[in-house]
């Protein structure tokens, strides 16, 4: 996996034939109020991934096209580009990458994560499509690494050992932040966060774990500007080093202490989950998140004990 240097452009490549910026493109504009809406849409039901598309589309990363642009200048860039225009043809190809890479490669372990979660890449890209309904495709290259930004999303959780549950779909994203450092990635993981701890009576130290992952995150480099067909060839923990993914602690001690507890992640939150309120303190309003990630430097608050043995407070999937 070579370094990048700044290189022109082939003529006749598919990069001197596909805009960088596409006409109708329209520039990336902030409206946290709406973004705070589709929030709590999606906190009503999170199966409901439309929401956190409309979230980030409120939210955006501002100086994504700058960024695109620098990456695609350079060699490595160049070379991604052109051998890997659309990553679902290649990680929903689980025949292929079973037979054309290594046993032992992170190939085999993405084909194994995705079967027993029940997923696809293709799945991801139709819940986008059908948030985007009757928007046409742009196709050019800041869509092509937007992308990979969405189609690179399960293949983290598995490399970073953060979970689907409803905590880890928050410390993901501010793990991430630091690639695509939308503030988006903050408020969904600290205002997440703070909601479980208004609903749900836990000793779970669940900020730190949005915290922690943020911090994390600094060190992993950007997954989708790598070769994943490269990536696929090594084994999970030469992967892991070579992005320079660590442990995320506070997350899985989180883990740990729900099921001393006895409450299932997947479950947090969930329309049929019994919670208990226990926090004085409110979820951040619209204008304090509008301040910035800086509003969420919460300490931890150790949970009530339960109050009578047998009060079952929390149910199991």
């Amino acid at each position: 996996m070579t370094e990048a240097a700044t290189v022109a452009r082939t003529p006749g490549s598919r990069l001197s034939t596909i805009p960088f910026s596409h006409p109708d493109r329209v520039p990336a504009k902030r409206n946290i109020r709406r973004a705070w809406h589709h929030f709590w849409e999606f906190k009503k039901d999170k199966e409901k991934t439309s929401e956190v598309f409309r979230f980030f589309e409120h939210l955006p990363w501002l100086g994504m096209p700058e960024h695109v642009r620098e990456y695609l200048s350079t060699e490595r860039g160049q070379y991604v580009f052109e051998t890997e225009p659309f990553l679902p043809d290649i990680l929903d190809d689980h025949d292929m990458l079973r037979r054309e890479y290594p046993t032992g490669s992170l190939a085999h372990d993405y084909c194994d994560y995705m079967e027993r979660e029940g997923l696809s890449a293709a799945g991801l890209v139709q819940e986008y499509d059908d948030f985007r309904g009757d928007r046409p495709r742009l196709d050019d290259q800041i869509e092509w690494y937007a992308d990979r930004l969405r189609d690179t999303h399960d293949l983290l959780h598995l490399l970073t050992t953060i979970g689907r549950d409803t905590l880890g779909e928050q410390a993901l994203g501010a793990y991430v932040f630091q690639q695509r450092p939308s503030h988006g990635h903050l408020i969904l993981g600290y205002a997440g966060a703070a909601v479980i701890k208004a609903n749900v009576k836990t000793r779970a130290p669940v900020l730190r774990a949005i915290h922690d992952a943020k911090q994390s995150g600094k060190s992993c480099r950007p997954i989708a500007e790598e070769s994943i067909r490269e990536l696929l060839t090594i084994t999970i923990d030469e992967a892991r080093s070579h992005l320079g993914i660590g442990p995320v602690e506070w997350y899985q001690k989180c883990q740990d202490i729900w099921e001393e507890e006895g409450i299932d992640p997947l479950k947090i939150l969930a329309d049929d989950a019994k919670t208990s309120v226990y926090r004085e303190d409110p979820v951040p309003s619209p204008e304090e998140l509008s301040k910035g990630p800086s509003v969420f430097a919460m300490q931890e608050k150790p949970a009530q004990e339960k109050s009578a043995e047998g009060q079952d407070r929390h149910e199991r999937a």
